[in-house]
């Protein structure tokens, strides 16, 4: 399944390169940050986080990229992956001037990775950590309205449902304000009898869902682009394996566009 999911995204993604304009752009980031959170959740053990992407934009709207980051979920034995690695493709333009649009597929793979049951430590067979997501947003003005959906998520918990909204707005000097919510929305896995009570769901205890909010201000200067995030979620302790990942946090980060 893992292998089938990744010839699948990746053939997708090959396929469209042909069909693009010959004119094309690409380019590059690198990022140091105090923490790696996706979606509240922390990636890295709530540790620093080296993360770096490449990008190939075509004329025509269409665009394919690779991003990586290191990652450490302290998995059980030898599994735990010390990389994410993202391969995407989509498309993307603007209906009106005020008006834009994406829409793309995302894998995300963790290499080196074995599937791992949280609760108990042990090894659960054929269970990847990788997954495939849809996505597409809609963006107005400064407001951006988007949705991600993967039919067998994270460690194959089930469908999933991501609806998220984003305000971006400029601040005097040149700083930026960015502000994310977003609702996580998982389908239970209770007839499967090689989940534990605590996997039944993506979280521990059987939650199903939660929300997650960010705060960012941003400032570019000296080529460098410095941002300071807060963000939380309204996950409890229990909910988040015992853990601190989905604590509230401030996050700094310093990147380089290329």
């Amino acid at each position: 399944m893992k292998l089938f999911k990744k010839t699948l995204t990746l053939t997708a993604l090959a396929l469209a390169v042909p069909m693009a304009a010959q004119a094309y752009e690409t380019s590059a980031n690198v990022t140091l940050a105090t923490d790696y959170k996706f979606r509240g959740i922390s990636q890295n053990d709530t540790g620093p986080a080296l993360q770096g992407g490449f990008d190939l934009a075509f004329d025509n709207g269409l665009y394919l990229g690779t991003w990586a980051s290191t990652v450490n979920f302290e998995l059980a034995g030898n599994a735990d992956p010390e990389m994410e690695l993202d391969y995407y493709g989509g498309y993307g333009g603007n209906l009106t001037e005020e008006i834009s649009y994406d829409v793309g597929v995302i894998y995300y793979d963790y290499p080196g990775s074995s599937p791992t049951n949280f609760s108990s430590g042990t090894y659960n067979k054929d269970r990847d950590l990788d997954y495939v997501e849809i996505y597409g947003s809609l963006g107005y003005k400064d407001f951006t309205l988007g949705y991600a959906y993967s039919d067998d998520y994270w460690q194959e918990t089930g469908e999933f449902n991501y609806v998220y909204v984003d305000y971006s707005y400029s601040l005097p000097s040149d700083f930026s304000l960015d502000l994310h919510v977003g609702f996580n929305d998982f389908e239970t896995a209770s007839d499967d009898s090689d989940l534990s009570d605590s996997m039944e769901a993506f979280l521990g205890d059987g939650e199903d869902s939660y929300t997650d909010f960010s705060v960012t201000i941003g400032k570019s200067m000296f080529g460098l682009d410095f941002a300071l995030s807060f963000v939380d979620t309204d996950i409890g302790s229990k909910e988040c394996w015992g853990s601190d990942w989905c604590d509230s946090s401030a996050i700094f980060s310093v990147s380089k566009s290329m």
